[in-house]
Formats: C-alpha cells, structure tokens, sequence
C-alpha cells in the first residue's frame, strides 16, 4: 500500500484523499466479511506527493494583450469577466444569464452598476466553493460591451445548432449549448495566450491570481481583496495569494525607516 501511494502522480492533498477512500472502503470491507484486514490502515502517514506548478499573474501590459488577443473570439468576454471580477473558472463555466445584468440600475439611489450575481459553480450539487464564495461583482462597462457581444455570438450559434442545441441558458456554453469542460476553455486560453506573446505556460486560474495581483498593487486593502474573491477569511487570502499581495507590513517598515532616517 505504502508503494501503491508513493507512485501516484499526485499532490500530497490527492493522496490523502486517496488513502482514506481506500481506509474506509476497506474497512466497509471487513465490516461486510469481504475482507480480512485493512492494509490501508497500516500506512502510518501519507508520502509527500508532487509538488504543484506554482500560479502566476500577469501584468497589465500582459493582460491587455491577452485581452487585445482575444477580441472577437469565443472567448473574449470570458476573459474579460475573469479578469475583471476575479470569478473563478468553475464559476465562469457555470454562470447563467439569469444571473447577469449587464446595464444595472443608474437611475437607483444609490446607482445600481452592471454585475454577476456568482451563486453556481461546476462543483457538486451546483454549490459554489463556500458559503462566503456566493457574492454579487459589479463589472466595468467594456466587460457588458464584450458580454453583449457574446450574448448576440451565441443567439447565431443558437440558430445554426437547430435541434442540437440543448438550452441551459449558460452564458459560457459549448456551440451546442452544453457545459464547457475546463481543459476545453484552458486549451482556448494558452491559444489566445500564444498569439498575445507569452507562450502557453497560461492557465484560466491565473486570471483569478492576476486580479488579486493587480488590486494589490493598488493599495486595495486584503480585507476587501478577501470580500471581493468570495474567501471566508483573510488569512486564507493571505495563504493563497501569498505571492500576488503586496507586501504591506514590510512596506510600513521601510517607509518609517526612511522617515527616521531623513530626519537625522
């Protein structure tokens, strides 16, 4: 068992998950009479498994190239709305125009903007990561403009589907209709990704690290950054995004050494 586990090519979290199902389901086993003893259990801890590529995040020259690449394809205002709202990708694939409102209300008081209501996700039962995952996005404008425009997209691809097409009002459909998979929009992704310049080294997620990324550098606050991607805490922002947050504690430090220092 303890070989079994070391040679799955997975990360240490998979292998976890493996090794318990095994655990359990075994035990179930023994319980039932068909098995005599769980060798899973005699697995001590779990190996260490792979390590994972680690997540970039483009710059702005780099996301408006890739944004500049993808003008006028299938998947330019997925691209939009990723990057501009932080969406994750099981999100996006799983968002329905039920639940988008590209003109808002700016006649309301206080105005209304543009926004995504995220309260579906590709995972299980449809549920979105965590309770804190379900928000409501404004978008800028020129993410509406390239909505629109796929909206009018998939009204012609609606027509030439004819009776193939299966309705499941999904903004980011297949040109049948259907869910998209996730290696279906990243291998769209890293083509659009290539002809902006920057190789294939690109996935969908990366546009979520890249939003944080760039708010960061803003000066928006963690805390906010936190609201804004649907985490439950800032700590666990903080833990994912480690490498996209600017690094504020170490900012004061500097800016008060150098206040100090200008005064002597």
């Amino acid at each position: 068992m303890q070989e079994f586990l070391e040679e799955l090519p997975l990360s240490t979290r998979s292998r976890k998950l493996v090794h318990k199902i095994l655990r359990d389901s075994i035990q179930h086993a023994m319980i039932a009479g068909l098995a005599g003893r769980n060798v899973a259990a005699i697995v001590n801890s779990t190996p260490r498994g792979t390590a994972g590529r680690p997540s970039k995040a483009l710059s702005v020259a780099q996301a408006e190239a890739v944004l500049d690449a993808a003008k006028g394809t299938r998947l330019e205002a997925y691209l939009a709305l990723s990057l501009m709202t932080g969406i994750r990708t099981e999100e996006a694939r799983a968002l329905t125009w039920e639940h988008v409102d590209m003109d808002g209300d700016p006649a309301a008081e206080p105005p209304v903007p543009p926004h995504v209501a995220v309260w579906r996700s590709v995972r299980a039962h449809g549920e979105t990561k965590t309770e804190r995952s379900k928000r409501t996005l404004a978008m800028p404008e020129f993410v509406s403009d390239a909505l629109r425009g796929h909206r009018a997209r998939q009204a012609a691809e609606r027509l030439r589907a004819g009776p193939r097409w299966k309705e499941h009002d999904l903004v980011f459909a297949s040109t049948t209709g259907t869910p998209r998979s996730a290696g279906n929009v990243r291998r769209d992704f890293q083509a659009i990704c290539e002809k902006a310049g920057l190789g294939k080294g690109w996935t969908p997620r990366e546009l979520r690290h890249s939003f944080v990324s760039m708010l960061s550098a803003d000066g928006v606050a963690t805390e906010d950054i936190s609201h804004l991607v649907g985490h439950s805490s800032t700590r666990t922002t903080e833990r994912v995004y480690r490498h996209e947050l600017r690094p504020v504690l170490r900012t004061g430090a500097e800016r008060m050494g150098r206040i100090f220092n200008q005064r002597s």
